[in-house]
């Protein structure tokens, strides 16, 4: 646990998102793993396959994930105001929560995941490698959000190390796996679904030994397990529209693959390639986004608004300098990283033209998640929620389609950035508002 009370705040944002950026660095190579050993053992088919199906299990995890940074914030309050009974609870209440939520979503996931992709037009001669590779990976969600959660749960905490440590290992279980199934064992596509889910299992358990032996806070029984409706509630308030939001985007990236079914299966690839890359850029936004987030939240449970302001300073510098290295790197070496996923030379031309246009703009990815986690840990998530569906469902689809008939693919390639600027300037005017304040879980603070 790490209390972000007391400090130098740009000191301690710093320290606190420094592990989860590798954290989420390691997250996103997991996912890189079978992208490369797909692209490479079995072709740009499979590629394609994969990163069609990216969109389908971002729609299934997003209402989960968005309910379990609601717990988050509800946590990081709680822990800012010491009241380590109800920041228990709540720990309980979220993975009861979502147990049964990823049931549920298993079960939804193998009875629609076929049809939407073929209300998307999906190219027939990818459907069923990437059917095959939906099925098992969503058999696993379980796992994915049972690790998902403790890690949420610990960033409530202050506590951004041990799930790094845990998912390093499933990283590189994952890589091994992949090469194990994929490139030995002949497996296909099947082999890269079974490396990821058996990876995420590995997280899940050694994280789930880990801290019932040695953690306080966190020592879950399941028949010790304690549901708080009031505090599942209140989770609730901040975490569902989270949870849309991340539908929102969910389906606006599904509906954008829609359209770039259209161009035909190199497209596709050169798509999933690109946008892998895209998102490991954008890591360190994501990152410092759950750090100010975290910090923002102990900060109004301790009443100490004046440090956020101070805090919300320190990070947008740091994150300046970041992106515009991200971003440099990206333009010069992109089409040389793209070539590691395939050997196809059209394929590899359409992602390095996605990532010139796409990556001169992270800056105001960058600054509307910051702003953004501002606002999430102070327990105002609705904005965010509405500035989302403004940015991808006004501004991006519609810019993507109609842009698509007058510039071909590169159209697509610009809405991206288009929906970034709009959000950006959205969060930051309500941010200025001040209004975010109001929104917070804990109304006193008690001295222990």
């Amino acid at each position: 646990m790490k209390d972000l009370t007391s400090g130098p705040e740009g000191k301690l944002i710093f320290q606190f998102a420094a592990p989860m950026l590798l954290g989420n660095v390691f997250q996103q190579l997991f996912n890189i793993a079978d992208s490369i050993i797909v692209g490479n053992f079995i072709g740009k088919e499979a590629l394609a396959a994969v990163g069609a199906s990216f969109p389908v299990v971002f729609i299934l995890i997003s209402l989960i994930i968005g309910l379990v940074m609601g717990t988050t914030v509800v946590i990081s309050q709680y822990f800012g105001a010491r009241d380590m009974v109800r920041v228990k609870k709540a720990i309980d209440t979220m993975y009861i929560s979502t147990f049964f939520g990823s049931i549920l979503l298993t079960f939804i996931g193998f009875i629609f995941s076929a049809p939407l992709l073929r209300l998307l037009k999906l190219p027939e001669e990818i459907m069923p490698q990437t059917i095959q590779y939906l099925h098992i990976f969503i058999g696993g969600l379980i796992l994915m959000f049972g690790y998902n959660g403790t890690s949420a749960a610990l960033r409530g905490l202050g506590d951004s190390k041990t799930p790094l440590y845990f998912l390093i290992i499933a990283t590189v279980a994952n890589i091994i796996l992949d090469i194990l199934f994929v490139a030995f064992l002949k497996m296909g596509i099947a082999g890269a679904a079974y490396a990821t889910v058996i990876s995420n299992g590995i997280a899940f358990l050694l994280a789930a030994i880990y801290l019932n032996k040695t953690h306080k806070i966190i020592n879950v029984k399941i028949n010790g397990l304690i549901f708080d409706r009031d505090i599942f509630f209140q989770s609730l308030r901040i975490g569902l529209p989270n949870s849309i939001q991340q539908t929102i985007v969910a389906l606006g990236g599904l509906v954008l693959m829609g359209i770039v079914n259209k161009f035909g299966t190199n497209v596709i690839a050169a798509f999933s390639v690109a946008s892998r890359l895209d998102a490991i850029a954008t890591v360190p936004a994501m990152s410092f986004a759950q750090a100010i987030s975290a910090f923002t939240g102990q900060n109004i449970g301790a009443n100490k608004e004046e440090r956020i302001k101070t805090g919300l300073a320190s990070t947008l510098k740091m994150m300046a300098t970041v992106t515009f290295f991200t971003t440099l790197f990206i333009i010069l070496a992109g089409k040389y990283i793209i070539s590691l996923f395939t050997n196809d030379g059209e394929v590899i031309r359409i992602g390095a033209q996605y990532l010139t246009i796409v990556s001169l703009f992270y800056i105001l990815f960058t600054l509307m998640f910051i702003y953004s986690g501002v606002m999430r840990g102070a327990g105002d998530s609705f904005m965010p929620m509405v500035i989302t569906l403004l940015s991808q469902w006004i501004i991006r689809i519609p810019f993507a389609w109609i842009m698509s008939g007058i510039l071909g693919v590169t159209g697509i390639w610009w809405s991206i950035p288009a929906s970034w600027l709009v959000g950006f300037s959205l969060s930051y005017f309500y941010y200025k508002t001040g209004r975010w304040k109001k929104k917070r879980v804990v109304t006193y603070i008690e001295e222990f």
